[in-house]
């Protein structure tokens, strides 16, 4: 098998695996429709790090979902997952996946359509490869592999290539996610404050995953968030790559422990001059 065979076979698995897990969130629309909330205890909604953290029935199922289809067609390769963590193989083949069944919970529980499933795929040398991000509400789908370009399309549509922001930094919308915890949080705003001089207008719409998605397709100009979870950036990281748009990823995939800046595109200052935040948050 060629080289871009290979990632033809596993861009199709993280399609296919993608969309089984955002076929379990739209189930939501049958249980509450869109702008409405969802019942607490029907839908085993719990808390994880803060009483704002939420997980559900829906994440659970979802990363199943998400699960079977990958180690129904790749046995031998480590899936990294939020909700399990990371399951180890026997005869490992060195791919590993790394999967969000649901980014943007909180928005999902409140009503608020920006949430998906993200899937991505990192290669034996440690290189991340392929990216897939499906936002079921929205009813669009982001995609790339590396060395074949960006895209993303719209319900049935045509596949439109993504080629990153376009507009004037200065009248730009930077976006942005916060931790949960009240301290880290607080430095996280003064943080982002070094970039704001540099951009007409700050967003934060609860989900890395479609954050760094809506940079790829220029929808948004940049995104910078620290102490994210690698499952929270690593699908969308690809696309964004493949768009053309710069992408500084955290050193390490644990923002709890090792919390470090993600940056997607241009801030507009060095990454090295943004004030460190403090990693005992």
């Amino acid at each position: 098998m060629t080289y871009s065979e290979r990632l033809n076979e596993l861009l199709a698995i993280a399609s296919e695996a993608a969309a089984a897990g955002a076929a379990v969130l739209a189930e939501r629309e049958q249980v509450a429709p869109t702008g409405l909330p969802l019942d607490r205890e029907s839908h085993g909604i719990t808390t994880k790090s803060s009483e704002s953290d939420f997980v559900t029935d829906f994440d659970r199922r979802a990363e199943d979902a998400v699960r079977e289809v990958i180690s129904a067609r790749r046995p031998h390769d480590v899936i990294s997952g939020e909700e399990y963590g990371t399951t180890e193989v026997s005869d490992p083949s060195g791919y590993r996946w790394s999967i969000d069944p649901l980014d943007g919970t909180t928005n999902f529980v409140r009503g608020i359509v920006y949430y998906c499933t993200s899937v991505a795929v990192q290669d034996p040398e440690g290189e991340w490869i392929i990216g897939v991000v499906n936002a079921p509400a929205l009813d669009r789908v982001w995609w790339a592999a590396r060395g074949m370009g960006a895209y993303t399309r719209r319900g049935q549509g045509e596949p439109v290539a993504l080629t990153g922001p376009a507009g004037d930094l200065g009248s730009g919308l930077l976006a942005t996610g916060f931790g949960y915890d009240p301290a880290r949080k607080a430095q996280q705003v003064e943080s982002v404050g070094l970039m704001n001089d540099h951009f007409g207008n700050i967003r934060r719409l609860g989900s890395a995953a479609l954050d760094i998605c809506l940079v790829a397709d220029g929808t948004q100009d940049a995104y910078a968030e620290y102490g994210g979870q690698e499952h929270d950036w690593a699908g969308g990281a690809v696309i964004a790559e493949e768009a053309g748009v710069p992408v500084r990823r955290p050193a390490s995939g644990d923002g709890v422990n090792h919390p470090d800046w993600c940056i997607i595109g241009r801030i507009g200052i060095e990454p090295a001059q943004l004030k460190p935040v403090p990693t005992g948050l």
